[in-house]
């Protein structure tokens, strides 16, 4: 302002200059200020699925991070599998790894708590004194790449962001002869309990140790460097709550105070660097990313990268709501898998050995069962550069265990969920002709995971059916084991090995053997001539025994790899149809022990849960696509919302919120190794997805209205396409796709035979 005022002292010209220039200022900034609006990060709303059963994750990372920074609550329990839940209103500090939308909860490694007054090393209880603290959501901010809060007990602010494997602090004091930052190696979210800790004090700014535990992950190992910006005043190490002389401390309870004496509004920062090999590589991971003390730099670095990675896709609705949605569902959908290596290439592996310098990113975090239905699929187009890295970890995997993952977490394989599901993502990536790995070990890797005895496989070879009193989830495993072998039979069938080919084909086929024609359901056998009794469609006492979390409505539906098989197996496309309508409007009790992972209900279709995310598609291959229209368009405007609980069930590490984003653009991937995406209903105006190598795949939705949902007719790069599908192909070689839509149902767009997935 001091210079325009100078301008204002000369002459009358120069005042009319300066006043130009000043609303040419207020003008620029006010313009640049809107852009900033309208970025894409700009539309994220981080609490979405934060409350009720979303269990998300809430806090500072990059896209894909090995780091999620976040604040952890005092309390307990399912709600809290990410550590935190919107309910909440407590605080004991903020730990540097955290799964997002589980539904078992882990990790929650290098919890730090800032304190000032008497020196509490505990947590406390809600009923016992301890150093939590309480905080409002009015002081709390929260954006990609950043996280705020005031700890109203201790008036001080927290402030944290992140680098790939660096968490930055930034914690401003009262003025206080005893103010602490607490590093805590005891404290885990859920099942995960400490085993051994270790902390050195390395000079008068930096500690560094490792934390072993134990939990879903039954032998985690995370290792730490942590920089101050302010010498210490002192510091003191605890085993067991007892203080321990010297620099180091070591036990299966060990917590480091790092004390200060701060003045009013004094800021202290921290670096935290985590490592799955060692101290060391901590160290250097914090110099390589962060080798500076700027925080805002950093801040404003996170949120750059969340916005390349976001504005990959540019939307355009009049529905602001929906935009919200769609940009938080695709932040949901880039937090996992995550970074699971050292900057220098190191990782720790399944065999317990470190591995140097690899030639790939290492990544974790694999929830497979949940994310190869839609997540995994969404990342072939618009992450393919790191589907490699994904296929690469597995194959990795498999080489040091002898099977491909299941559910994989911190270099350990938890066996959890049904199913042989990377075998669907390493197919898909081969066929979509994703490039960076070696496909012949991809296929050796995929065959000797599909001909293993173990969780019920010796069973598929010698029957073709899993007998329910042999194992629990008989019947869901069997179904989704047959879906794997569908994908390896395509994939053998491209590799042009026949005979493998024809072998998993029939695999693929089995989910018939567990069709009861007279009940015209899937179900629980004993053997070729026995079916378990008794039986219930809703529930019975069996059901844990049979299904994973759902029931016989949802999986009869569960034969992505064979749909038109199994339209045959029901009766034909007008008995399928009527079964299908049914299962949107049949009611039945499926007890209280169903009520938290069968959640989401339309009728008996599922939302809340994975094995019911393709059923609304199904209706397109039996040539009724406005059904599609209709469920699709219900799902996205109801079961998808801007609250804390805006989703339905857990997020399961993006999958919840890639069918959004998938079925927001009018297609999702129902077989999920086949390269094909059957249409729904799109929910936007105009959608532009940046494919890269300077190209854009734009879908234009002509008329399009909540009223107006249904498909009338398609133009693909201009010339007219009949067929209710696209592919992969004509998605990742760039053009247009015109979408006319309607208030009535097209009785002929999409419905012949021939224009069928």
């Amino acid at each position: 302002m001091k210079i325009f005022e100078r301008f204002n002292l000369v002459s009358g010209k120069r005042r009319f200059f300066g006043k130009y220039l000043l609303l040419l200022f207020f003008l620029v900034n006010f313009c640049f200020r809107v852009g900033l609006s309208q970025s894409a990060v700009s539309y994220v709303n981080p609490y979405i699925g934060t409350g009720g059963h979303g269990h998300v994750f809430l806090g500072a990372n990059v896209p894909f991070g090995a780091v999620q920074l976040g604040p952890v609550n005092i309390s307990e329990g399912w709600d809290w599998c990410s550590g935190y839940n919107y309910a909440d209103s407590t605080i004991i500090g903020f730990s540097h790894t955290h799964l997002s939308g589980t539904g078992i909860g882990d990790l929650g490694d290098i919890l730090v708590m800032p304190t000032t007054g008497e020196l509490i090393i505990n947590k406390g209880s809600l009923k016992a004194p301890g150093n939590f603290s309480l905080f409002s959501h009015a002081d709390e901010k929260v954006s990609p790449g950043y996280y705020s809060v005031n700890l109203k007990r201790y008036n001080i602010k927290a402030e944290l962001t992140a680098s790939t494997r660096v968490g930055f602090h930034r914690y401003t004091f009262p003025a206080s002869q005893q103010s602490h930052i607490i590093i805590d190696l005891v404290q885990g979210i859920g099942w995960d309990m400490p085993v051994y800790g270790y902390i050195k004090k390395i000079n008068d700014s930096t500690i560094a140790g490792y934390r072993f535990s134990k939990g879903w992950a039954q032998d985690q190992r995370i290792y730490f460097a942590a920089v101050f910006s302010k010498p210490f005043k002192n510091i003191r190490l605890f085993k067991n709550r007892e203080i321990q002389p010297g620099d180091v401390a070591m036990s299966d309870s060990v917590k480091a105070a790092i004390n200060f004496t701060t003045n009013e509004g004094e800021t202290i920062d921290l670096k935290v660097g985590i490592s799955p090999v060692s101290m060391e590589n901590a160290m250097l991971n914090i110099n390589t990313e962060i080798p500076g003390w700027d925080f805002d730099a950093i801040k404003n670095n996170a949120a750059a990268a969340w916005d390349r990675e976001l504005s990959k896709v540019i939307v355009k609705t009049n529905d602001a709501k929906a935009k919200e949605i769609f940009y938080t569902a695709l932040y949901h959908s880039f937090i996992a898998p995550s970074v699971f290596n050292d900057v220098n290439g190191d990782y720790y592996g399944t065999d317990k050995e470190v591995h140097r310098n690899a030639s790939f990113t290492n990544l974790t975090t694999f929830s497979l069962w949940d994310t190869y239905r839609c997540e995994n699929s969404l990342l072939t187009m618009l992450q393919p550069e790191r589907v490699s890295d994904i296929v690469n970890s597995m194959l990795a995997i498999y080489q040091q265990q002898g099977k491909l993952p299941v559910w994989h977490l911190m270099a350990n394989e938890t066996n959890t969920m049904p199913g042989n599901s990377a075998t669907q993502v390493i197919a898909d990536a081969y066929l979509k002709g994703i490039k960076g790995f070696d496909t012949a070990l991809a296929y050796e890797a995929v065959k000797a995971t599909a001909i293993l005895d173990e969780r019920g496989m010796k069973y598929v070879k010698k029957y073709g059916f899993i007998p329910a009193d042999s194992m629990t989830e008989s019947v869901a495993s069997g179904m989704e084991y047959a879906i794997a072998d569908g994908c390896t039979a395509l994939m053998a069938k491209r590799m042009g090995k026949e005979d493998d080919y024809q072998y998993f084909i029939k695999r693929a086929g089995y989910y018939k053997n567990y069709f009861d024609s007279t009940t015209q359901f899937v179900r629980g056998r004993i053997s070729s001539t026995q079916w378990r009794e008794p039986f219930s469609p809703f529930i019975s006492r069996h059901m844990k025994d049979d299904f994973t979390e759902g029931n016989a409505w949802q999986y009869t539906w569960l034969a992505p790899q064979d749909v038109h098989g199994l339209i045959q197996l029901l009766g034909g496309d007008k008995k399928f149809i009527k079964k299908l309508d049914s299962l949107y409007v049949v009611k039945g009790d499926m007890g209280k022990e169903a009520s938290n992972d069968i959640s989401g209900l339309i009728g008996q279709y599922a939302h809340g849960n994975e094995p019911s995310h393709h059923i609304a598609y199904l209706y397109v291959y039996a040539g009724q696509p406005w059904k599609t229209a209709d469920k699709v368009r219900y799902i996205l405007d109801s079961l998808y919302t801007g609250k804390p609980d805006g989703l339905s069930g857990n997020e399961d590490v993006g999958q919840m919120s890639a069918w959004y984003v998938m079925s927001a653009l009018g297609f999702y991937p129902v077989h999920p190794a086949g390269g094909i995406y059957v249409f729904g209903s799109p929910l936007f105006d105009e959608a532009t997805i940046n494919i890269g190598n300077n190209k854009t795949f734009t879908i234009l939705a002509k008329n399009n209205s909540p009223k107006n949902k249904y498909i009338q007719r398609v133009m693909l790069n201009n010339k007219n396409y009949t067929k209710a599908y696209l592919s992969y192909a004509d998605i990742m070689n760039g053009g247009s796709l015109l979408i006319e839509m309607g208030k009535k149902p097209s009785s002929k767009w999409g419905a012949a035979v021939a224009d069928r997935p």
